[in-house]
């Protein structure tokens, strides 16, 4: 039998090479939370609803915030707990939740231990990266949100490094 023939064979009656999973999607609520604003329009807004899961971190925490059309909380999720000066963020993981509850656009926080909420080139780099990610996948970032202490806080979209967050939404 030549090469030509073999091939055809094997097509014709494929043999198990390996097994692969069946699986089924499904979301697991593992609680709610009562929030201030039926609608984000500003980096406050947001701040309110993440800050009491900052108050007593010791680590940085990357916290992604799904929103729906209207801009309304739909979930939450502590995405990455790191160190004391660095957290992992992978884009697969951040974005996961998000398109898990149909979000139409995030809002991404994470902390400072220090307690001085200035940005890092790390934060300046990973915030372009998930704006770009999002832009991909048809999910906007609104904004990311570096937490200081005493309710300090950096919203890189002020600072213009998200380019028209929030008014892309029409909410400024």
């Amino acid at each position: 039998m030549d090469k030509h023939q073999e091939v055809i064979e094997m097509i014709k009656k494929p043999e198990a090479r390996k097994r692969i999973g069946i699986i089924k999607t499904q979301i697991i609520r593992e609680g709610k939370t009562i929030y201030g604003a039926r609608r984000i329009n500003t980096p406050q807004d947001g701040v309110d609803i993440v800050k009491g899961l900052y108050q007593y971190a010791d680590r940085e925490m990357m916290i992604v915030l799904s929103l729906d059309s209207k801009n309304a909380p739909v979930a939450l999720e502590i995405v990455s707990v790191g160190t004391v000066n660095a957290c992992l963020v992978q884009m697969r993981e951040l974005f996961k939740h998000s398109i898990l509850n149909n979000a139409t656009s995030i809002m991404c926080f994470h902390n400072h231990p220090s307690g001085i909420p200035e940005p890092s080139r790390e934060d300046i780099n990973i915030t372009k990266r998930i704006d770009e990610a999002g832009k991909l996948l048809g999910i906007w970032l609104l904004d990311h949100i570096i937490i200081g202490e005493d309710n300090s806080y950096v919203s890189m979209q002020e600072r213009g490094l998200v380019k028209n967050g929030y008014q892309k939404l029409n909410l400024f």
